[in-house]
């Protein structure tokens, strides 16, 4: 027989869940966010700078010379903050995933003793 009560807890403990895991995406994603902001203007700082030491260069040598330290650099660092956000969105997934853990596990239990009876 239906049982709202247990219908109306069943769907509470969802939509707990649910936005738990909503809450941790959206944090998640506003890191994600503020983290590639702050690269994308170092990154242009960092290009500008560039452009001054080598408008300022005195032989093509030295402007040669700074080129090749700022294209190492600048691959660095972007190989660096890659890293980073891939290791920031597999934690993103993890805390996303969190809160339905106890509920699957609760589930595959329940599951599994059934199909034991």
């Amino acid at each position: 027989m239906f049982n709202f009560d247990d219908a109306n807890k069943k769907s509470k403990e969802a939509m707990d869940v649910a936005v738990k895991s909503y809450s941790a995406l959206t944090k998640g994603y506003q890191a994600i966010a503020t983290e590639a902001a702050d690269y994308s203007k170092k990154s242009f700082e960092d290009g500008i700078a560039h452009i001054e030491k080598l408008s300022s260069a005195k032989s093509l040598e030295v402007a040669f010379e700074l080129q090749t330290n700022y294209l190492k650099a600048s691959f660095e660092g972007f190989m660096a903050e890659a890293t980073k956000i891939g290791e920031m969105y597999a934690d993103l997934a993890k805390d996303a995933y969190k809160p339905y853990e106890a509920p699957v596990a609760k589930t595959a239990a329940a599951m599994k003793s059934a199909a034991a009876a």
